[in-house]
């Protein structure tokens, strides 16, 4: 295998418009490029995106981390091996030496990471999920999407609290089907909103998703619901929540603002939910820190079928959380974003170790995505069975949609779609 001889990292524009990396790895025959995507809603734990501060782009520039990237970084890595991945993450870990990344910075070292794994399977001439799966030791497969097509919280500028409201093709034979599925419900969706709240309901959220002027979470899963029946898919799409609780807990009443309730009333209210509307997911009910409250709805939930709660700011992909959570029992399931750990490897650790506990793992985008579809191929590679996603719309989330349906054609006759159970 072929070794790094240049890496160049540059400024560029994410979906909300505020900068972010993109990085190049060069060897003698091949070329690895990667973008970094950046979340709004974030843990306090998640490992640090360096930025500027200052007055460009509001103190959101990105050019300390890139001038890591071309200088630190660059010094480290060329003249080893591009497809050692496992080596070539451990030297950004060592180099940069912090817990959180704070050094270097999650974002520049990320960039390099997945930039050098598409190097690697540029050079095996091999699709990228391909070299992600020999890497996890698992078996490719399609996930089926969990699209986020009600937006609110820190992803809209509503009344709507809890952050995102989903729908998810359990019902699909194929991911090609099930994104039809989706797009069809979302299309549903559009009209239903138009016609009762007008025009403006179908503004759209960071995510794609519509940001309509509702109150509570009934009213939004009460128009999920028609949406789903309009399109024809009763039984077919079922539903998925993220509260995003972290943002809108007082730390100092220990209760949900606005919800006004605490952890204990806050499990009733999501069981109250669960029995009028066919959810199947419920990620981040509580706050990160909120231990106790997420012990009870996971106990609470535990017997029931096909049904997970999924850990995002209490874990952020991160492998020594992830292990405190299966032994304290917290969640059930894993939400994998690469940008909250720093390198691909690490995320590929985070992954093996929740799927080793019985959990499941749904690999996840940012609010603030790219056109970079990698974590398409990390779903498939890592054989996970779930993806998260925006609504079908705006070009950086139909570009994650579309290179699915690639891979799904790639694979032919070999293409097995996920199954929720």
């Amino acid at each position: 295998m072929e070794k790094i001889q240049d890496i160049k990292a540059r400024q560029v524009l994410d979906s909300r418009g505020n900068p972010t990396i993109e990085v190049d790895v060069y060897t003698e025959n091949a070329v690895g490029s990667a973008m970094v995507p950046s979340g709004a809603s974030t843990g306090i734990y998640e490992a640090l995106e360096l930025r500027d501060g200052g007055k460009a782009y509001g103190g959101k520039a990105v050019t300390k981390a890139i001038k890591n990237v071309n200088t630190k970084i660059r010094n480290a890595l060329v003249g080893k091996k591009v497809d050692d991945q496992s080596y070539i993450d451990g030297e950004l870990i060592a180099l940069d030496g912090t817990l959180n990344k704070s050094k270097l910075g999650a974002n520049a070292m990320l960039g390099v990471s997945m930039a050098c794994a598409r190097a690697a399977a540029a050079l095996r001439e091999e699709p990228l999920f391909e070299t992600i799966a020999r890497m996890a030791g698992t078996k490719p497969r399609l996930p089926i999407p969990f699209s986020n097509v009600i937006n609110g919280g820190s992803h809209a500028a509503g009344d709507l609290e809890l952050q995102e409201f989903m729908i998810a093709p359990v019902g699909a034979k194929t991911f090609a089907q099930g994104t039809q599925m989706v797009a069809e419900t979302y299309h549903a969706l559009a009209k239903i909103l138009k016609a009762k709240y007008g025009g403006t309901a179908t503004h759209l959220g960071d995510e794609g998703g519509f940001a309509p002027n509702v109150n509570n979470a009934e009213e939004a899963l009460d128009l999920l619901m028609a949406a789903i029946k309009k399109a024809g898919y009763t039984g077919k799409v079922k539903l998925a929540m993220d509260p995003a609780a972290s943002e809108f807990y007082d730390d100092k009443t220990q209760t949900y603002l606005r919800v006004g309730k605490s952890g204990k009333e806050l499990v009733k209210y999501y069981q109250q939910l669960m029995k009028k509307y066919p959810i199947i997911s419920l990620e981040d009910p509580f706050d990160q820190d909120d231990f106790e409250s997420w012990k009870l709805i996971t106990k609470a939930t535990s017997r029931k079928a096909a049904f997970q709660i999924v850990g995002d700011d209490v874990l952020v992909s991160n492998p020594k959380r992830i292990k405190n959570a299966i032994d304290e029992k917290w969640c059930n399931s894993l939400l994998l974003k690469v940008n909250q750990i720093g390198t691909l490897t690490e995320a590929l650790q985070a992954a093996r170790m929740a799927m080793k506990a019985g959990w499941t793992v749904m690999v996840s985008h940012r609010s603030g995505e790219t056109e970079d579809p990698f974590i398409a191929d990390l779903a498939v590679g890592l054989g996970c069975g779930q993806i998260k996603l925006g609504a079908p719309a705006r070009g950086e989330r139909t570009a994650k949609y579309n290179q699915l349906m690639r891979i799904e054609e790639y694979l032919g006759k070999k293409s097995t779609y996920a199954r929720f159970s």
